[in-house]
């Protein structure tokens, strides 16, 4: 995943003046790719992708289908629904990280993105501060003071777990109260986030 503010996203619409009107607005913060069918979409579909913003009704392959083909193949990118269709008791199993109903203002699409940003930033950066500590851990538990005090590894794995928890200190800063409950859904179902092992 890329940092907040830059990045790729997938507009997936089949109304074209719908999708073009994303697209040509997210351009100047974004690359964007766009697809009018859910079929074009899944031909698009690869770990280069960071965001996908997925229209629900569509012909032929619906934005449902979409949905799970991308978790399926384990691919990490973050989706919103982007969908006139009310929700209902359907989207409890669904995993997508955002519903968003049309019409959707310029503001709205930007602060979507950003905000799945986020939570995609903490979690790859939890998951290396988790290792870098678990490194940390190892080595307290079978060094002695004197080897860890004459180290330089262990002082540069220090360094990297304060840059990484100061990491962590900035992301949680940009926060909204729904991208806590959005990242640890995630770490509840690793599939969602993109894990598959």
């Amino acid at each position: 995943m890329t940092p907040c503010g830059e990045g790729s996203v997938l507009v997936v619409d089949d109304e074209i003046d719908v999708a073009d009107a994303y697209a040509s607005q997210l351009r100047e913060r974004y690359d964007v790719e766009t697809a009018y069918s859910g079929e074009a979409a899944l031909s698009m579909l690869d770990s280069s992708i960071d965001v996908v913003l997925l229209d629900r009704r569509m012909p032929g392959i619906s934005g449902d289908e979409v949905l799970e083909t991308i978790r399926e193949r384990g691919l990490s990118a973050r989706v919103a629904m982007v969908t006139a269709v009310d929700p209902g008791f359907d989207i409890i199993e669904m995993p997508f990280d955002d519903y968003v109903e049309k019409p959707v203002s310029r503001d709205t699409l930007f602060s979507t993105i950003e905000r799945l940003q986020r939570c995609s930033a903490y979690q790859d950066q939890l998951r290396e501060y988790y290792a870098l500590t678990a490194k940390q851990a190892a080595l307290t538990a079978r060094k002695s003071e004197a080897e860890l005090a004459a180290s330089e590894e262990f002082h540069s794995l220090e360094a990297a777990i304060e840059a990484a928890e100061s990491s962590l200190h900035d992301i949680v800063a940009g926060f909204e109260e729904t991208d806590y409950e959005r990242v640890f859904a995630d770490f509840a179902d690793p599939v969602n986030a993109g894990q598959t092992d």
